[in-house]
């Protein structure tokens, strides 16, 4: 008699089937609307701080939801765990609403600012809570696939949002482009809610917070103040009598415990570019304040300098968008990562951001043409398309596991304080030109950002 061979394996998991897929459209499509607030703030941002009569604190501006996000990402953490993400997403939804409502409709540019805080808060609310969500709704196999979709969810924003941003600041004016953004929610949060409300609770009781948490957590707090206020000190050095003696005087202190803080949230030997781990933070640090300091900066630079409206000069975003997904897409072939060793890559990559941030510098003297700088601004693009995912995946290859999440933290916030910082720096040069900003202004700010790059360029091989 013929046995028959009966198969019992399980059907392949698909992402996109019946019942992942609205979490997966929900779920992308709220990482696509982060990412097109992201772009669309940035290309009117110059706007904005000449509309409020406020490019004193244009560094202000920039810098203040990557001093809130390190707040947020600290608490959304330990509270994601003890109460599940729910809660965290759902105050992130309503800070993100009220931040871009409160943008939209701020009269004066202190108003903004705070309105940006806001915008901090939710980003790193939403960044935890959404990605333990994942771990909740989906199953293992699927989370790679779908932290890919995010990843690929940044590229259209990076194309159209610009524009877009630019077109509706110049037809209707740069308020309608927050309150578009608070608008675009409501269907994300309907595609989401179903998800929500079947995702698990907390897997920690609830309670006090342990001595570590609590450390983590006041730390946090700590370095985010320290970060205002080297912000703001920027901005109220440049006015007059007692302002100025406080601004100083906060710039002072800033600097003098911003170190000893910094140091209680990264790896020993991060300072001094330690071989291994420290070096590869250390790294995130530096590429951040190279290349999104620059970044930052191009937009204002074409509005002052070359009379850009503001969607012409978004054109630099979308570049940087495009670029940096094609360095991602070589960083990723099998040949590269077979034949080019990862201290390799970042030694190219640096050098390609080295370079490429020169041509905006450039431009702001009138030494090469906008679309000269623009090209070389790309070049910069693809080295960061480079750096980036290596820096993630050499920290995770040279951690233990136990410590994989602790040092990708580590490295996140190290990124956001170093830029934080050069924003400041920047932005205080700013105040102290405007209203009429020169061209070398930008030229030594973004030459500065060159400085950074070689100097990644030159600490490359320490990441082993």
């Amino acid at each position: 008699m013929c046995c028959v061979t009966v198969s019992t394996a399980a059907p392949a998991v698909r992402l996109l089937s019946r019942a992942h897929l609205p979490f997966v459209v929900g779920a992308v499509a709220l990482v696509t609307l982060g990412a097109f607030e992201n772009r669309a703030t940035t290309t009117v941002l110059p706007a904005v701080a000449e509309g409020l009569d406020g490019l004193w604190l244009f560094g202000a501006a920039a810098a203040a939801p990557l001093v809130s996000y390190v707040v947020a990402t600290s608490f959304a953490g330990t509270w994601s765990d003890r109460r599940g993400p729910v809660p965290a997403l759902y105050a992130g939804m309503l800070l993100f609403v009220a931040s871009q409502l409160l943008l939209g409709a701020a009269p004066a540019m202190p108003v903004f600012v705070v309105g940006r805080l806001g915008s901090g808060l939710a980003e790193g609310l939403l960044d935890v809570g959404l990605t333990v969500l994942v771990a909740r709704a989906l199953p293992e196999a699927l989370r790679p696939k779908v932290f890919a979709a995010f990843a690929a969810a940044w590229v259209l924003p990076s194309l159209v949002g610009p524009s877009v941003a630019g077109a509706v600041a110049e037809a209707v004016g740069w308020r309608a482009v927050f309150l578009l953004g608070a608008a675009l929610l409501v269907p994300v949060w309907l595609l989401l809610r179903p998800s929500i409300r079947r995702a698990a609770p907390g897997t920690m009781p609830a309670g006090r917070w342990s001595a570590a948490q609590r450390r983590s957590a006041t730390s946090a707090l700590g370095l985010a103040g320290a970060l205002a206020a080297l912000s703001g000190a920027g901005a109220l050095g440049t006015r007059h009598g007692g302002v100025a003696v406080a601004g100083a005087a906060l710039g002072l202190l800033a600097v003098a415990v911003l170190p000893a803080l910094l140091r209680t949230q990264v790896p020993v030997g991060t300072a001094r570019l330690a071989p291994g781990i420290p070096a590869v933070v250390a790294l995130r640090g530096l590429v951040a304040a190279a290349f999104g300091t620059v970044g930052a900066l191009i937009p204002l630079m074409l509005t002052v300098v070359h009379g850009f409206g503001p969607a012409a000069a978004g054109v630099s975003l979308s570049v940087t968008g495009v670029c940096w997904a094609a360095g991602s897409q070589l960083h990723g072939l099998a040949v590269v990562q077979r034949r080019v060793a990862p201290a390799a890559r970042l030694r190219v990559g640096f050098a390609l951001i080295t370079v490429g941030v020169l041509g905006p510098a450039l431009t702001a003297v009138g030494v090469v043409p906008v679309w000269l700088a623009l090209v070389l601004w790309g070049v910069a693009g693809l080295g960061m398309g480079g750096v980036s995912p290596t820096l993630s995946t050499q920290l995770l290859a040279l951690s233990p596991v136990a410590e994989q999440g602790r040092n990708t933290a580590a490295s996140a916030l190290t990124g956001s304080v170093s830029q934080a910082v050069a924003l400041a720096v920047v932005g205080a040069g700013i105040a102290w030109q405007a209203p009429a900003l020169p061209g070398w202004l930008f030229a030594v700010g973004m030459g500065a950002g060159a400085a950074v790059g070689a100097v990644g360029l030159l600490a490359a091989g320490r990441a082993r």
